[in-house]
């Protein structure tokens, strides 16, 4: 299971809104197949683990033990049941980290195989398996995306200058580990004020993969049509108060109400089937989150080495619970999850 766990990990930004799963086909106590869910809409890890097995060794898979990281389907989706394959297979043994909580699943993969006679085993290394997907299980069971907030703050916990002028807080090999975030993430979020004056582009263009959906929080549309998010070709969300409307790779969503409401819009990116969504400023949109306990993990760089006078103050993260520190030079990045999530 400890092996399905790091193939699942290779799929990582490219799977979702599917979830990452390994899967490890093993004859005596020799893997004689193995395969992971690549890319979305594609071979799911069963199908891939399956196919992986040598032609000499085909004649083995019915007297074989499946391990998998998460239920199998049971449902036809953009692939056909993975359950069915097993049964068809004729895999007499499957062991299972932890039961699927989509809907169409949720039991349902491991009552067809229980009902084909396959002695199914589930909850081995589920708590590690759940964290694997932890994006999965809280969209589906919290019915909005996993929101990751991230800031970075000088050394006296400032987040801009004063006249909020673009400064550059942390260094370049941090830059790229927050490109890399942002690979992992379906969508990425900042409000009115880091959409003018930052004129960011939000793509992770220091690393590989897949570019998250942009999203401003704009109410009056105040950011202009010249800036990156709206001129550079990429998809991106525009909350405000105004249209509904879509225009090429430019989604306007309206709100409900002039008072901004992060639930809201949580909700409506659950309708959208956005998993995922990381917060990066600024420190108006960050507050309201943390205020209205809407988070799951914080990511807090601190450049040790500079001081802004008369700057941002920084958001005030409540109820959290450190989890980790990393250092990379001048920058010290300190990881928090959220005590009791909503």
């Amino acid at each position: 299971m400890q092996r399905c766990l790091q193939l699942a990990k290779l799929g990582a930004g490219n799977v979702a809104p599917n979830p990452m799963v390994g899967a490890v086909l093993v004859h005596n106590n020799r893997i004689i197949g193995e395969g992971y869910h690549q890319r979305y809409g594609e071979a799911h890890a069963e199908v891939n683990c399956i196919n992986h097995v040598s032609a000499e060794d085909k004649l083995l898979i019915n007297k074989s033990t499946l391990y998998v990281s998460l239920e199998p389907c049971a449902h036809y989706g953009k692939t056909p049941p993975c359950a069915d394959l097993i049964t068809k297979m004729q895999i007499p043994q499957v062991v299972i980290a932890c039961r699927d909580s989509y809907k169409e699943v949720d039991g349902k993969g491991i009552d067809k195989l229980r009902s084909a006679g396959v002695n199914v085993t589930v909850g081995i290394l589920e708590a590690a398996a759940r964290m694997l997907n932890k994006r999965f299980f809280t969209f589906h069971g919290k019915q909005r995306p996993y929101i990751i907030l991230k800031w970075a703050q000088s050394s006296n916990d400032k987040i801009a200058n004063a006249d909020l002028s673009k400064v550059q807080i942390s260094n370049d090999f941090t830059n790229r580990l927050v490109h890399q975030w942002r690979s992992e993430e379906a969508a990425i979020m900042v409000g009115t004020n880091t959409a003018l004056h930052d004129d960011p582009s939000l793509t992770n263009r220091l690393w590989t993969g897949s570019n998250p959906v942009r999203i401003i929080i704009d109410k009056n549309l105040k950011v202009p049509a010249s800036s990156h998010l709206l001129s550079d070709g990429g998809k991106t969300i525009i909350f405000n108060e105004h249209k509904n409307i879509e225009e090429g790779n430019l989604l306007y969503k309206q709100l409900k109400s002039s008072a901004v409401s992060v639930s809201e819009i949580m909700g409506s990116l659950f309708e959208m089937n956005i998993q995922s969504v990381l917060v990066e400023g600024g420190t108006m949109l960050l507050q309201s989150f943390i205020d209205a306990g809407l988070w799951d993990e914080a990511r807090i760089i601190t450049n040790n080495d500079l001081v802004i006078q008369e700057g941002r103050a920084a958001p005030e993260l409540k109820f959290q619970i450190k989890v980790g520190r990393q250092d990379i030079f001048s920058d010290s990045i300190q990881y928090y999850t959220r005590q009791q999530s909503k």
